[in-house]
């Protein structure tokens, strides 16, 4: 029998769910086509269900009809997205996780003060494209300690960092030790300002990984968090798989395996999960578990448009 430990937490964050509704509920009001401007949160399933309803995904707003409404996904905008809708007139429902809002505020914050803001994350997300076109002034992004050491900065006394939301306290101390470092006077977040749904996902991993010889992690190959979550359980000595769903399950990684531990990124579904569970059913019996885990009761207000 393989014994299957389930992660606690895992799937949906409060950002995430508020983002899918978002959607959901504008749909039902208004009537479909509703566009989103890129994916509203970063898995294939979800979008997949969503485009079936009638919303319409879209890298740009100029494949925006004149007077469509129009939804900014969870990732977040950058300033001249949301000046390029007023000018055109669009009708938007912001979708943007209020911690990536309260990111943007952070970094204009430090702005106004006169501070060049370093930006810690990953080169082409989303949200870190969002974040940079929210801060006025000079950005510098940097993904790894070597890039701290390569910083050009106009004063190094007038200094400040934020970090993207999906990157964890784990994945951001040693690049903010860098910092800390080399520019003594730079600012920052308190670490309890980092999002708490990415730092329990990763911490139920690594007990996943003290339990357990295999690790599957549930969710899309562009989720930053999940491929992260993917990553930890690697440097656990782990043999971790990304997959989608059930489909993408090979029964070779289970031979000699007794224990299987299970998670999903903050943007997969639990129906996929389960579906995980009824693939491993196919190979043999199972006996499923759940760790003992953080109960998160996180909740966001929605946008008046749809509330």
């Amino acid at each position: 029998m393989l014994r299957v430990i389930l992660a606690q937490p895992r799937g949906f964050c409060a950002g995430v769910e508020r983002a899918i509704e978002i959607v959901e509920r504008a749909l039902r009001k208004f009537g479909p086509p509703i566009y989103v401007r890129h994916e509203i949160v970063h898995n294939r399933s979800v979008v997949e269900d969503l485009r079936k309803r009638g919303a319409i995904f879209v890298d740009e707003l100029a494949e925006v009809p004149p007077g469509a409404r129009t939804i900014f996904s969870a990732h977040g905008v950058a300033r001249q997205v949301e000046r390029e809708a007023a000018e055109r007139e669009l009708p938007v429902i912001d979708a943007t996780c209020p911690l990536v809002a309260k990111v943007h505020n952070q970094g204009r914050r430090y702005a106004s003060q006169g501070r060049e803001v370093v930006l810690i994350g990953h080169a082409g997300h989303a949200e870190v494209e969002g974040t940079i076109g929210q801060v006025p002034g000079k950005v510098h992004l940097v993904q790894t300690v070597a890039d701290v050491a390569r910083l050009a900065v106009a004063d190094p006394e007038k200094l400040a960092y934020v970090t993207q939301t999906t990157l964890s306290v784990d994945d951001t101390r040693g690049i903010i030790a860098a910092l800390e470092a080399r520019f003594p006077s730079i600012v920052g977040p308190e670490v309890r300002d980092i999002c708490y749904a990415t730092q329990n996902r990763q911490q139920a991993v690594r007990e996943l990984g003290r339990q357990v010889d295999l690790i599957l992690v549930v969710g899309s190959r562009n989720s930053s968090n999940s491929n992260r979550l993917r990553e930890i359980g690697a440097e656990l000595g782990k043999p971790s798989y990304l997959i989608d769903d059930a489909s993408d399950l090979d029964h070779v990684w289970f031979e000699g395996v007794s224990s299987v531990g299970v998670t999903a990124g903050a943007s997969a579904p639990e129906m996929l999960v389960q579906g995980v569970l009824d693939g491993l059913r196919a190979f043999g019996e199972i006996e499923v578990t759940t760790l003992d885990g953080v109960a998160e009761d996180v909740r966001f207000r929605f946008p008046a448009e749809v509330a």
